[in-house]
């Protein structure tokens, strides 16, 4: 038997807990596998790209587990009512090969990049930020807000969409939760006087969510939404006067803001900067940016914390996905056919 974690089960968790407590727990793990980057088995994301979206496979392992995410986004889902981005998850004992739970990953990816932004800017952002500009209002955007106020403390934000109804969508989704939000006529608006800016829109393109005189000394840019080839957000001049940090180099470099430079462009990994082999904000007035893109570590770590949050608990329900004969060697008698019978032959009149 597998323990399971629908979506239903998913929401009641995320109600008991609360969505800040889980945000802060999530972060936590994420942070502490990025300590131990070096346990675990790294290759970019295994991708199929079509005209419309792309259905991605996420693998890793530490030695102990492995987990991978299937995972797609299709951008123009939402003109048939349908979500930009679904996926589940699995995690599987390495020693015997068997998975041991199988959850929906389509909440759990949307709170995973939250984290992973926040810790980001934990490391990057200046210390007195106070404000967060966010261009894009989409599914991610609440989650974004969320994980800086839980782990950062960010409460004031700035905000800006081209779609009215997502505005009022975000204003709603958050009144509840002791934010300061200032809605701005333009994205160039949204982001003066920021400390902290994140882009998260959805068109899978080639985009100037933010030009290069829209930037000041000092910013930390948290960039999401650029995440597969031939989209992105930022103007190339923005990158030149930042110091970039990125997750796994090689599949950041496919499919990120850095795409649009140079091979031999310059990055840092975070895990380095996490665990102090790099420097992260090297002065008050310099320029950063998280270029993400979201990778399998940090579905890996959603995974661990979920599997450990809901032992002993009735958030699971164990599911019968793995075959089991009572003889393991005999697979086939557990089909238990009956003998077959001869066929009658039709007689010809």
């Amino acid at each position: 038997m597998v323990r399971y974690v629908g979506v239903g089960n998913m929401v009641r968790l995320i109600r008991a807990i609360g969505i800040e407590p889980y945000l802060i727990g999530l972060a936590g793990y994420i942070e502490g596998d990025f300590r131990r980057w070096s346990a675990f088995e790294k290759v970019p994301r295994v991708a199929s790209y079509s005209r419309d979206g792309v259905i991605e496979l996420m693998p890793t392992s530490d030695g102990a587990f492995y987990g991978f995410k299937y995972v797609n986004g299709h951008p123009k889902n939402t003109r048939t009512g349908l979500q930009t981005v679904t996926a589940f998850g699995v995690l599987s004992d390495v020693e015997t090969g068997y998975p041991c739970l199988l959850s929906e990953m389509t909440i759990t990816t949307a709170l995973r990049t939250a984290a992973t932004s926040a810790i980001a800017a934990k490391y990057l952002a200046r210390k007195d930020a106070e404000v967060m500009a966010i261009i894009g209002l989409g599914s991610q955007s609440e989650f974004q807000a969320l994980a800086f106020k839980a782990v950062n403390g960010i409460r004031r934000l700035r905000v800006f969409d081209i779609d009215p109804t997502a505005t009022g969508k975000f204003k709603a989704n958050l009144a509840p939760h002791g934010f300061e939000i200032e809605v701005a006529a333009s994205a160039e608006a949204a982001v003066h006087g920021a400390d902290i800016i994140t882009t998260v829109t959805a068109d899978k393109q080639r985009a100037t969510v933010l030009s290069d005189n829209m930037v000041g000394a000092g910013v930390h840019i948290n960039a999401v939404g650029g995440d597969c080839p031939g989209k992105t957000e930022l103007q190339r001049d923005i990158l030149l006067r930042a110091d970039v940090f990125v997750e796994l180099t090689e599949q950041t470099r496919i499919e990120g803001e850095i795409q649009q430079m140079a091979p031999d462009f310059p990055v840092t990994e975070l895990w380095r900067v996490i665990v102090g082999d790099a420097t992260g904000r090297r002065s008050p007035d310099r320029i950063t940016i998280f270029d993400s893109v979201g990778f399998a570590i940090e579905d890996f770590s959603a995974l661990r914390h979920l599997r450990d949050l809901v032992e002993g608990t009735d958030y699971y329900e164990e599911i019968d996905l793995l075959t089991e004969p009572t003889d393991p060697r005999n697979l086939f008698g557990l089909l238990d056919l009956p003998a077959a019978q001869p066929r009658e032959v039709e007689q010809a009149c």
